[in-house]
Formats: C-alpha cells, sequence, structure tokens
C-alpha cells in the first residue's frame, strides 16, 4: 500500500493490506466488558487513600481512570473540537504535514510505523512534541487557526497532571514523592490526535494492535461517543467504557522498570466501528533522554534483586521504534 492517510477517503471494504491473518483477529464477541475499571478521585482530601488506591490499580491492573484531575473541562473541550477540525480538513492539506519519519517531532502519519509493517492499521494520528512549548509549538500546524493556542493550554495542564500522578505512584512504592520525577529527569511529552475512521470490516483489523507504551506515563483521553479501548487483564480482552470527565491513565515501560515489576506496563489495543469514527488524544510523559533508569535501592534491598538491567531511556525508545509494536515486549530485553 501507497502510505498515505485515510481519513477523509471513502471506503466500501477493507483494503487487502488492512487485513489481519486469522489467528491475529481481535475476535470482538469474545471481549468482556471491564465492569470494576479502577477510577481514583484526585479530588479526596484523604491523601493516604488516594495513593492506596492508585498503588493498588498499579499492581493489580497497571492502568485506571481519574477524575476530578484538574485538568479544565474547556480544555478538555476545546482540543477535542481542534482535533476533530484537524481531521476533517481536505486530504490534501493534511499531506502537506505527512511523514513516515518516526525521528520528526511534528508529523502527520498513519498505520503505527508504515515502513516496517506487513500489515496496516486502521488509524491516521497527528504527533507532536509538545515540551519545551517554545521550542516545538512553532512548528505545530497553523489550521485550523486556534490549533496552537488550544494544545498548548491542554499540553501544560496535563503535564502538572501527569507530575501529580507520578509523585502518588512513587509514595505508593515506599518512596519519596520527587523519587521518580528526579530519575526521569526534565521528562519529554508528546501528544497524539488518533483518528479511527468508520471501518467497513472492523472484525478483520486493529486501530492499534495490542501493545505496551514505552515511555513513562500516559494520560489518554477517550471518545465519549464511541468506544474503542480493550486492555488485557488476566490472560482476557476487556472493553474500557469511557467514563465521563476522565483520564485514563496507563502505566508504561519505564514506570514497570523502575517499580522493578511491581507494577504492570499494561498491555492495550484499540478497535474500530464499523458506523463512526473514533477519536482520542493521549499525552505521553517520556524521561529525557539521558534518564539511566534502575530502580532505586529502596526496592531492590535484602532479597529482592534488580529485575532490569539499567538503561538510557534513548537506548529504549530506539528499540522500541526499530521494532514491531505487536510482536514483542520491549522491556523483556533489558531483563537481567
Amino acid at each position: 500500500m501507497a502510505a498515505k492517510v485515510i481519513s477523509g477517503v471513502q471506503f466500501s471494504s477493507l483494503p487487502s493490506s488492512y487485513i489481519r491473518p486469522e489467528s491475529e483477529r481481535p475476535k470482538l464477541s469474545e471481549v468482556a466488558d471491564c465492569n470494576n475499571v479502577p477510577v481514583v478521585d484526585l479530588g479526596c482530601q484523604d491523601r493516604s487513600l488516594v495513593v492506596k488506591q492508585i498503588g493498588d490499580a498499579c499492581k493489580e491492573y497497571g492502568f485506571f481512570q481519574v477524575i476530578n484531575h484538574g485538568v479544565s473541562k474547556e480544555a478538555v473541550d476545546k482540543i477535542l473540537e481542534v482535533a476533530h477540525e484537524f481531521f476533517d480538513l481536505p486530504v490534501e492539506e493534511k499531506m502537506k504535514l505527512y511523514s513516515d519519519d518516526p525521528s520528526k517531532t511534528m508529523r502527520l502519519s498513519t498505520s503505527f510505523n508504515v515502513k516496517k509493517e506487513t500489515v496496516n492499521n486502521w488509524r491516521d494520528y497527528l504527533r507532536l512534541h509538545c515540551y519545551p512549548l517554545e521550542k516545538y509549538m512553532p512548528e505545530w500546524p497553523s489550521v485550523p487557526p486556534s490549533f496552537k493556542e488550544v494544545v498548548s493550554r491542554y499540553c501544560t495542564e496535563v503535564r502538572q497532571l501527569g507530575f501529580s500522578l507520578q509523585e502518588a505512584i512513587s509514595e505508593s512504592l515506599g518512596l519519596d514523592k520527587d523519587c521518580l520525577k528526579n530519575i526521569l529527569g526534565e521528562q519529554g511529552q508528546h501528544l497524539a490526535m488518533n483518528y479511527y475512521p468508520a471501518c467497513p470490516e472492523p472484525e478483520l483489523t486493529y486501530g492499534l494492535p495490542a501493545h505496551t507504551d514505552p515511555n513513562a506515563l500516559t494520560i489518554l483521553l477517550q471518545d465519549l461517543q464511541v468506544a474503542g479501548l480493550h486492555v488485557l487483564k488476566d490472560g482476557k480482552w476487556l472493553a474500557i467504557k469511557p467514563h465521563p470527565d476522565a483520564f485514563v491513565i496507563n502505566i508504561g515501560d519505564q514506570l514497570q522498570a523502575l517499580s522493578n515489576g511491581k507494577y504492570n506496563s499494561v498491555w492495550h489495543r484499540a478497535v474500530v466501528n464499523a458506523d463512526k469514527p473514533r477519536l482520542s488524544v493521549a499525552s505521553f510523559l517520556c524521561p529525557c533522554d539521558t534518564a539511566k533508569i534502575i530502580a532505586p535501592e529502596a526496592l531492590t534491598s535484602g532479597e529482592e534483586r534488580n529485575v532490569y538491567k539499567d538503561f538510557t531511556y534513548a537506548e529504549y525508545y530506539q528499540k522500541f521504534w526499530s521494532g514491531n509494536l505487536d510482536r514483542e515486549h520491549c522491556l523483556e530485553l533489558f531483563k537481567n
């Protein structure tokens, strides 16, 4: 398939390059609803309860949802609006931003890594680097006209939420609240606007196949109208219904390594819908490239040994992008 965007293009059937082998299809009829997704109220005054709930969720699920999170409703509403406006642009306008080079700090692309894949994924995405803002904002799209202002405000608010969550995660491991943040260094931040067009044959393909996130923490804003997020729990795929005014928080590979394997980087995937497009906005907090990822001594003393070799985030990220998204867990390559 010639690499090109799929948003704004009409398909009456699924092109062959998107059709998964039968053994790799999503088996949608076997997916159950996850009715006990941990929902943590960050507005709760009992700090110890919040920390415990987050720790339990990280250990048991690898993800949780947060409400009363401090990101303004206006910032949320406006980024969804501007994302829809962007993907509604004419194909030729969007293609000005297209690239299949994962190293670019601003690009519109499709699938996951079109250079490496044998089967493509039913997704277009706009991926931006967004910290520091003054460095990256000038290269962002100037259409729609409100894009830069809306996205920069959202990124700023979400970054603060991410730091608050990292403090609670650190405390839940029995560490000082700044311990993990100090190891991660001056964290990078990326944002991905994901657009999954209505798909003529959703049972044959994925928006994104099963993967874990290579970064430290992911803050996902789900489409309230169209579900599509699945997580793996005890060997079974569970559908996560969107929760009003909530973010889904994923533990990434770096926090699994820093917790010495106590917390799980959750396997998750995105499926697509026959009738409606789906939009999501994912924000990623990433260690600085030179951050040395090694579990704190407090988690490896006594009989506990280091589960993982120490590595830098740059080493990890290069390995992640050089592989196939759903073939292996990249973290396994760094095990002792």
